[in-house]
Protein backbone atom coordinates (compact mmCIF):
# COMPACT_ATOMS: atom_id res chain seq x y z
CA UNK A 1 0.00 0.00 0.00
CA UNK A 2 1.01 3.49 0.01
CA UNK A 3 1.86 3.35 3.37
CA UNK A 4 4.82 1.72 2.60
CA UNK A 5 5.99 4.00 -0.13
CA UNK A 6 6.13 6.93 2.27
CA UNK A 7 7.09 4.70 5.23
CA UNK A 8 10.68 4.61 3.16
CA UNK A 9 10.01 8.54 2.20
CA UNK A 10 10.21 9.79 6.18
CA UNK A 11 13.45 10.43 8.13
CA UNK A 12 14.03 10.61 11.29
CA UNK A 13 15.42 13.92 12.38
CA UNK A 14 18.00 14.54 14.03
CA UNK A 15 17.09 15.86 17.63
CA UNK A 16 18.19 19.25 18.90
CA UNK A 17 18.19 21.03 22.17
CA UNK A 18 16.70 24.74 22.33
CA UNK A 19 20.05 26.33 21.53
CA UNK A 20 20.25 24.45 18.82
CA UNK A 21 22.57 21.54 19.20
CA UNK A 22 22.20 17.82 18.77
CA UNK A 23 21.35 16.20 21.64
CA UNK A 24 23.79 13.36 22.36
CA UNK A 25 22.13 11.04 24.64
CA UNK A 26 21.72 7.77 22.84
CA UNK A 27 18.81 6.99 25.10
CA UNK A 28 16.69 10.28 24.66
CA UNK A 29 17.32 10.10 21.02
CA UNK A 30 16.29 6.34 20.86
CA UNK A 31 13.18 7.19 22.82
CA UNK A 32 11.85 10.03 20.37
CA UNK A 33 12.37 7.80 17.86
CA UNK A 34 10.43 5.00 18.85
CA UNK A 35 7.67 7.75 19.78
CA UNK A 36 7.66 9.47 16.13
CA UNK A 37 7.41 6.09 14.92
CA UNK A 38 4.48 4.68 17.04
CA UNK A 39 2.39 8.27 16.41
CA UNK A 40 3.17 7.87 12.33
CA UNK A 41 1.60 4.31 12.37
CA UNK A 42 -1.02 5.66 14.73
CA UNK A 43 -1.81 8.21 11.76
CA UNK A 44 -1.01 5.94 9.19
CA UNK A 45 -3.39 4.19 10.65
CA UNK A 46 -6.21 6.58 11.00
CA UNK A 47 -6.02 8.05 7.78
CA UNK A 48 -6.69 4.26 5.96
CA UNK A 49 -9.30 3.62 8.54
CA UNK A 50 -10.84 7.60 7.13
CA UNK A 51 -10.14 6.88 3.34
CA UNK A 52 -11.30 3.54 3.47
CA UNK A 53 -14.58 5.11 5.24
CA UNK A 54 -15.36 7.83 2.44
CA UNK A 55 -13.82 10.96 4.23
CA UNK A 56 -11.85 13.56 2.37
CA UNK A 57 -8.28 12.48 2.48
CA UNK A 58 -7.18 16.05 2.71
CA UNK A 59 -9.79 17.18 5.31
CA UNK A 60 -8.25 14.25 7.47
CA UNK A 61 -4.74 15.77 6.90
CA UNK A 62 -6.20 18.73 8.23
CA UNK A 63 -7.43 17.70 11.19
CA UNK A 64 -4.33 15.93 12.02
CA UNK A 65 -2.30 18.83 11.54
CA UNK A 66 -5.06 20.80 13.72
CA UNK A 67 -4.55 18.33 16.20
CA UNK A 68 -0.80 18.57 16.34
CA UNK A 69 -1.16 22.43 16.87
CA UNK A 70 -3.17 21.89 19.51
CA UNK A 71 -0.77 20.33 21.62
CA UNK A 72 0.29 21.93 24.61
CA UNK A 73 4.13 22.14 26.46
CA UNK A 74 2.90 21.46 30.33
CA UNK A 75 6.09 22.82 30.63
CA UNK A 76 6.39 26.30 29.48
CA UNK A 77 8.41 28.34 27.07
CA UNK A 78 12.35 28.28 27.90
CA UNK A 79 13.59 31.12 26.75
Amino acid sequence: MSGEQRQEDFTLPTWRQPDGEPLSCVEKIKVLNENLEEIRDMAQDALEDGILMGCDEAQLREVFQALVASLENPYGKKD
